[in-house]
């Protein structure tokens, strides 16, 4: 008969960020556990607060199923003596599988006969499967940071406070680090008491009883719903920004949502300002009105019930207001200093100990924005808005309002640009700068930002590099994985044909500060690294994993042009023709690795028609631009290919003859894999 099973791990209050994660992670561990132990089950539920870790298995059966297992064991020929009976190495086999020499029977294996049993392993009861939990599911937990207690080595996220394991109504038997398992939970910290699960199904209802709600998307759709009635009530307009309803979600176990206000003076600042304080250090949701301007009001979220909340109100008006005081004096002090004046005082600031100041990194950068200028041919007009942006795209580092929201950088450079006069495009580009800021962030919408913002990415990777600060493994403090990755979706995104390979020549030949700082790493070290963002970008877009290692193992190294070669060959990898083809192109392939000297191909060579008609279909490529049209033209020189080798002997003893033949197949070759490695494809 199937019960449910519920365990629960109490914990220290852990960090909003790695909630939904580590609830995740519980969730895919103990599917995995019951698959390994073969224990069937209807569904899985996950649970989790900052105090808590949850998961109920919902009809998981009562015992393990029994196994049909079969045993090899050695050859007959060693399996029996001369005598025709069973030798000691056979007994020693079915022994050690719990059977006898009656249940052998043999079987033919690539041409050997071998002795086998048929064994049956009985199953195992669930509840002494289960208690294997912690060191089958917990032990394996991974978190970013972690942390152990007492005398023992084991680490978790926080300290383990109390564990609930039920079977059914039945507790496991489960102790570890001192404690042991109950039907006994807690609720909230300061409105709940102890409470007994009476049986899995009645989890969430006795943890309610006691202020805790213990389904994520519950509290969320309570927070949400609590902030429309304020906004239909009030005619207001919320942003329910996702990644901070996730994170207030993951810092409460009963919310009760609450409006607060601020002076209107503030509303003078700008809004981004505003806006950082309330959201990014208070974790507060600002209000507008129907016509999108901001309101001087904010919503919260507190961990408990209405009892109380108007002097959690004042409390939260109180600290609002005093960052806000900060903020507008630093607004009105800064306005007093000029963009020289910042220049002047960022020559002290240090871009890293290794690597030099912040103004000789924007000294390369200037250097590379004006090389990306010619090789993507940008109009004159958005050069000019580059030139001057590159010179001054740091100044706000030294702005006293970035220097106490640090998250406004860049944000502040494009308002201070503004009121001293620089142009739009200027400003714009100072912002743009810093973008993506995550992984799938927000793209620079200009030109000149984007250009701006690939030649800054492009010296922290290669100047990092250079001082031998790669990341390893899943440390990556400089977010140089981050920035390569912002580098090829920009490319992406505008289509800009861009070679690594010749932006490193380049580089490593005209790129150096006025201390003589320049870029010293192999070129192999950075094109790997570069690839591999690639990769990570056409994963994301659903490429096949063979389409992918074609593309980057072809001679080119124009991203956007291995990101457009990626999506046609996914569109053509199941056409019915792509065996014959890639199978011709390997065989071309294999041969033109013969070729020691190559020479220019001279017709008058030719022996046979296949030669000089595989040679004008090959030559008409020269005229294509459009890659479907390539890959096409391509795709058809197939039945010349076959009907060359057909008639033509390669490897002849006239040398003059053999370097020709050589040399067509290595310029065909060469042409393929401009497109892509195609013998890396996988066809049916």
């Amino acid at each position: 008969m199937a019960e449910d099973f519920l365990f629960e791990l109490g914990v220290e209050e852990m960090p909003a960020r790695v909630v939904t994660p580590s609830m995740n992670q519980l969730k895919e561990r103990m599917t995995q556990f019951l698959e390994d132990s073969h224990l069937s089950f209807d569904s899985i539920d996950v649970f989790s607060t900052p105090r808590r870790l949850a998961v109920r298995v919902n009809g998981l059966s009562e015992c393990q199923a029994d196994i049909e297992e079969e045993a090899k064991g050695p050859a007959m020929k060693i399996a029996k003596d001369e005598e025709g009976n069973w030798s000691k190495a056979a007994q020693g086999f079915v022994r050690g599988q719990g059977m006898t020499v009656d249940d052998i029977y043999t079987k033919e294996v690539k041409g050997t006969e071998y002795i086998f049993v048929q064994k049956k392993i009985e199953g195992k009861p669930a509840i002494e499967i289960l208690q294997n939990i912690m060191e089958a599911v917990i032990e394996k937990m991974t978190f970013p940071t972690m942390m152990h207690w007492g005398s023992g080595h084991f680490k978790f996220i926080r300290p383990i406070k109390w564990i609930v394991a039920l079977y059914g109504t039945q507790i496991l038997p489960i102790e570890f680090l001192g404690l042991g398992a109950t039907n006994m939970s807690r609720g909230h910290r300061f409105l709940g008491a102890e409470v007994m699960i009476p049986s899995p199904k009645g989890y969430e209802q006795a943890l309610m009883s006691q202020y805790v709600l213990v389904d994520p998307m519950m509290r969320k759709t309570r927070i949400m719903e609590q902030m429309v009635d304020f906004a239909t009530n009030n005619q207001w307009k919320i942003d329910f920004d996702e990644d901070l309803l996730e994170e207030v979600n993951n810092l409460v176990e009963f919310p009760t949502s609450f409006v607060g206000t601020f002076d209107e003076k503030y509303l003078d600042i700008p809004s981004d300002v505003l806006i950082t304080s309330m959201k990014e250090h208070q974790r507060y949701f600002e209000v507008y009105d129907v016509e999108g301007n901001l309101l001087p009001y904010f919503i919260s979220v507190r961990n408990g019930d209405l009892e109380h909340i108007e002097n959690v109100i004042l409390g939260n008006e109180k600290v609002l207001t005093a960052r806000l005081e900060d903020a507008e004096f630093f607004y009105q002090e800064d306005q007093k200093q000029s963009i020289d004046d910042w220049m002047q005082k960022l020559k002290n600031v240090t871009f890293h100990e290794k690597i030099g100041m912040m103004t000789q990194k924007m000294e390369r950068v200037s250097q590379i924005t004006n090389h990306l200028i010619e090789v993507l041919n940008i109009d004159e007009s958005t050069q000019k808005a580059i030139r001057r942006a590159s010179n001054i795209y740091k100044f706000d580092l030294v702005t006293g309002m970035v220097d106490e929201f640090p998250e406004l950088q860049g944000i502040m450079g494009e308002k201070y640009a503004l009121l001293q006069g620089e142009t739009e495009a200027v400003a714009t580009a100072i912002r743009e700068h810093y973008l993506p800021i995550s992984t799938e962030g927000v793209l620079p919408e200009t030109v000149a930002g984007a250009v701006l913002a690939l030649a800054d990415k492009w010296d922290s990777l290669m100047s990092f590099f250079t001082v031998n600060l790669v990341p390893t493994g899943s440390n990556d403090p400089y977010a140089l994985r981050r920035q390569a990755y912002g580098m090829v979706r920009i490319i992406e995104n505008f289509g800009w044909t861009l070679s690594i390979q010749d932006l490193l020549n380049w580089s490593f030949e005209n790129v150096k500060s006025e201390d003589g700082f320049k870029y010293d790493v192999t070129s192999e070290t950075v094109i790997e690294f570069m690839d591999a963002r690639v990769k990570q970008l056409l994963q994301r877009e659903n490429i096949r994993y063979d389409v992918i290692e074609a593309v980057l193992n072809s001679h080119y190294t124009d991203i956007n042009h291995e990101i457009e070669v990626a999506h046609l060959l996914n569109t053509h990898i199941n056409d019915e023709d792509l065996k014959v083809t890639v199978e011709s192109f390997n065989r071309v392939s294999n041969l033109a690795q013969k070729a020691e000297k190559i020479v220019e191909i001279d017709e008058a060579l030719f022996e046979n028609e296949a030669e000089k008609a595989l040679y004008d279909a090959y030559t008409a490529l020269t005229e294509v631009n459009d890659l479907e049209e390539e890959y096409t033209m391509l795709k058809n020189l197939q039945p010349f290919i076959e009907k060359y080798f057909d008639e033509t002997m390669i490897m002849v003893k006239d040398e003059a003859i053999k370097n020709n033949r050589l040399s067509q197949l290595k310029a065909i070759d060469n042409r393929i894999k401009a497109l892509a490695d195609m013998s890396q494809l996988n066809y049916k």
